[in-house]
């Protein structure tokens, strides 16, 4: 025995004891974490009418909890929630949240006003590892992936925001940063614990997750009863496969016969985004192959054009190329909706989100289209 080995037997440290994040927490893992400390399983339903309900972000001001057992828990629990670095604001009036989450890194999300609603659309990732060409977060490579809290976190704070307007989110989308089925576990217990009755109460059928095209997963978006949209954006495998390497490993067979079984499953449609490309994805011919290709499918098609980002050696067709497109599919009777460009001027639109870094630029000049102010998507 050596001598520290000696002094460690007679005076053993105690290894503090890492307080876990409440955000973490389903209604059923707060209730069996509770039970573990010894205590009511009741105490959960209390602690999500506070938080969620009246915004009490601390266990002093859980009055109806003995003191007790708010200092024991204290010691045991926290709130803390990633910090706002920058809150940027569009002349459509979309707003974009920039997100620190520690260790140098940081997030983007995104709150979509339309008609009746509010879309939050949240990371899931820092960083992509799907490398989809046209995409901005693709080019940083995965940098880490979110816990749920993080998840939970985004939604929260921007609500938070929003209250002194007497506002609330109606609709949440996976469509920012990340890949949503690369973090599956993260992903769908936030999802989850967004749902709680006794919490948030969001409904699932508001709640959209998107995906490249990870088909071994894309069945837990049937499980949790959210919807489904699935980022398409080629008209056969080699265009597709030219853009998006994810294809190589889960061809359009595969990703059409997954969203047949979520169709048959659940009773709904899936939503296809299509990216207008100039030049690739964007001539009438593509249009009419896109049609066909997605009619077995009980479908909607939401044509993006794409949104411009630094070197990402694409340019966005023309307003009157895009509208053509937009024609043909429709005089083939697809179910097809133009998405309204949100948030471009900030970069803030869809495939521009990425974390913060020098000489990231900030505001780009949208007054060349008329297509950024006139046409608009209900999610």
């Amino acid at each position: 025995m050596t001598f520290l080995d000696f002094l460690a037997n007679q005076w053993p440290m105690e290894i503090p004891q890492e307080r876990v994040s409440f955000y973490d927490f389903s209604m059923s893992d707060l209730t069996d974490w509770l039970q573990g400390q010894g205590k009511e399983k009741f105490r959960a339903q209390q602690m999500f009418k506070w938080v969620y309900g009246s915004r009490v972000q601390n266990f002093e001001g859980m009055l109806n909890l003995s003191k007790d057992f708010r200092t024991e828990m204290a010691e045991k629990m926290n709130f803390e929630l990633p910090k706002l670095v920058n809150h940027r604001v569009s002349v459509d009036g979309t707003q974009k949240f920039l997100f620190d989450i520690g260790d140098n890194k940081t997030i983007e999300t995104v709150l979509i006003p339309s008609e009746g609603r509010l879309t939050l659309c949240v990371s899931s990732e820092v960083g992509c590892n799907m490398a989809c060409k046209f995409c901005y977060t693709g080019k940083q490579k995965l940098k880490r992936r979110l816990k749920a809290s993080e998840i939970v976190g985004q939604f929260v704070l921007v609500e938070d925001i929003l209250r002194p307007q007497d506002l609330k989110i109606s609709n949440i989308v996976f469509m920012g940063m990340g890949e949503p089925l690369d973090n599956p576990e993260a992903v769908f217990k936030a999802i989850k614990i967004l749902h709680e009755p006794f919490g948030r109460n969001l409904s699932r059928r508001k709640v959209t997750v998107s995906t490249s095209g990870l088909v071994p997963e894309m069945h837990r978006i049937t499980e949790s009863g959210s919807r489904l949209a699935v980022s398409l954006n080629g008209y056969d495998d080699a265009s597709r496969t030219s853009i998006m390497p994810i294809n190589q490993k889960y061809p359009l067979k595969d990703l059409l016969k997954a969203c047949q079984d979520y169709c048959r499953n659940t009773g709904d449609k899936v939503t296809f985004e299509y990216v207008l490309l100039k030049g690739i994805t964007d001539q009438l011919d593509h249009a009419r192959k896109l049609a066909s290709l997605v009619r077995p499918v009980p479908c909607k098609v939401n044509i993006i054009p794409f949104n411009e980002h630094p070197g990402s050696g694409f340019e966005r067709p023309s307003d009157e190329t895009i509208n053509a497109f937009h024609q043909e599919l429709m005089d083939l009777g697809v179910h097809v909706l133009l998405r309204r460009t949100m948030g471009r001027d900030i970069y803030a639109a869809c495939g521009q989100l990425t974390s913060e870094f020098d000489n990231k630029p900030l505001q780009m000049d949208i007054s060349n289209s008329k297509l950024s102010r006139t046409n608009h998507l209900r999610l």
